[in-house]
């Protein structure tokens, strides 16, 4: 089981980025995504899930209206759209799952993570 996250870098508050999760390795369309963000001194939290039904859960308050997590089966990847960021978003971006259908909190594999860095 692999999964890469990609996408991050630097922008200026207000601006976009788009991440993505290639996955391999696993039945991608049968498995939730999640993605999660540990910024620096802070501890990981979770932003967002995306079960196998194409349903999103946003976990993180402070994203919600402006980040969007979606799925591509035929590419066997994840996104995370970032609209309107906030210096508060600065934070590395992780991708994982637990291999079940459903999103839960006990993810089993987790990507290298992206660096998302926004100015004010």
């Amino acid at each position: 089981v692999q999964l890469q996250a990609s996408g991050g870098g630097l922008e200026r508050f207000g601006g976009s980025l788009r991440l993505s999760c290639t996955a391999s390795g696993f039945t991608f369309a049968y498995s939730s995504i999640g993605w999660f963000r540990q910024a620096p001194g802070k501890e990981r939290e979770a932003v967002s899930c995306i079960d196998k039904s194409d349903r999103a859960t946003i976990y993180e308050d402070s994203v919600w209206g402006r980040f969007t997590i979606s799925r591509d089966n035929a590419k066997d990847t994840a996104y995370l759209q970032m609209d309107n960021l906030k210096p508060e978003d600065t934070a590395v971006y992780y991708c994982a799952t637990s291999l079940r259908g459903y999103c839960t909190n006990d993810m089993v594999y987790w990507g290298k993570g992206t660096q998302v860095t926004v100015s004010s």
